[in-house]
């Protein structure tokens, strides 16, 4: 699957017997080589792609260890909330990422 030129959460494929915060916990070793604390569900979006459908299950999470670094990515960037706009998403992440913006407006706003 390749969205080239779109911003795209980290993550990847639930193997069978995983779940879905196993499966980004597994991701976020094998792709940024750092380890994380999952956290509460933030989205759960299916899109269709022309390559066919994708579930994307987003989460709230904290790096408990490791320093984010690329293995399999072109470009990683930390990007405030109120700033998530800034940058092309791929369509599965937008949900996710609209919700993130809302959620930290409430937090900054009131």
């Amino acid at each position: 699957m390749s969205l080239a030129g779109l911003w795209e959460f980290p993550g990847g494929k639930i193997e069978p017997g995983e779940t879905p915060q196993d499966a980004l916990t597994r991701e976020m070793r094998e792709e940024l080589l750092c380890s994380v604390e999952v956290g509460e569900q933030v989205e759960s979006t299916r899109h269709e792609y022309e390559f066919g459908f994708v579930t994307l299950t987003t989460f709230y999470s904290t790096i408990d260890e490791g320093e984010p670094r690329l293995t399999e990515h072109s470009e990683i960037r930390w990007i405030p909330a109120a700033e998530l706009d800034s940058v092309e998403w791929a369509p599965a992440d937008v949900p996710a990422v609209e919700k993130i913006m809302r959620d930290f407006s409430t937090v900054t706003d009131g």
